[in-house]
């Protein structure tokens, strides 16, 4: 369990404040707002009504006390960039920022965060794979030009074991699990036969897996 800062209750932040309240972890919540606050008490351990722009605000809730301080601002850039810089400047253990687009990541990133989180880039990226493809189910991107995919057996494997395609050898691609009736099963081997009602869960270069299955 983990102690979480998130400040902007927005559609986007009140999702992650849902999501951390299934993982289990303690999470104070802020905004200027209060009907904002109103709609994530059910979710959060705490929230505080303020303005995270404030030096004197900012400063009571102990900051560095928290594992991660998460700025969830999507409408106003300036008051997100302040937000970063300020918790930055106060000794926050991480920072991790929302940004719009490729120009406010730059800025979060040179001004406090630590990490930023790109929303509407990476669903962007997501769907396009997603859904120009027939047997693409899901896609992780990762650092490093990695990702995950979760993809359907090619119809030329049905039968074969993972030794006998043996993609690692041949593309650099790691299969870390087999899904199947949506149960996914880590515990693969060199005589793991490949079905045809499976899918493959992949790990590898985006290049590599889009030449071994001509995505």
């Amino acid at each position: 369990m983990k102690s979480i800062l998130l400040i902007g209750l927005g559609r986007f932040g009140r999702h992650i404040a849902q999501k951390l309240n299934e993982l289990g972890h303690e999470v104070l919540a802020v905004d200027s707002v209060e009907e904002r606050v109103q709609n994530v008490l059910d979710y959060v351990t705490s929230a505080q009504i303020g303005d995270s722009t404030s030096y004197l605000f900012m400063n009571s809730l102990g900051v560095r006390n928290f594992d991660v301080c998460i700025v969830a601002i999507g409408d106003n850039f300036q008051s997100s960039l302040e937000t970063t810089s300020l918790l930055s400047e106060l000794g926050a253990v991480k920072v991790v920022a929302r940004a719009a687009s490729d120009v406010h990541e730059k800025f979060l990133l040179k001004n406090g965060a630590d990490e930023v989180i790109y929303p509407e880039k990476q669903l962007a990226a997501w769907s396009a794979i997603r859904y120009s493809s027939d047997h693409v189910f899901d896609y992780i991107d990762l650092e490093g030009d990695y990702a995950i995919f979760e993809i359907s057996v090619p119809e030329k494997w049905v039968g074969k074991t993972v030794l006998q395609v043996d993609i690692r050898k041949k593309y650099g691609i790691n299969i870390l699990a087999i899904v199947a009736d949506g149960v996914l099963n880590p515990n693969i081997t060199a005589d793991t036969v490949l079905r045809s009602e499976n899918n493959l869960l992949v790990l590898g270069t985006e290049q590599s897996i889009q030449k071994c299955f001509k995505i």
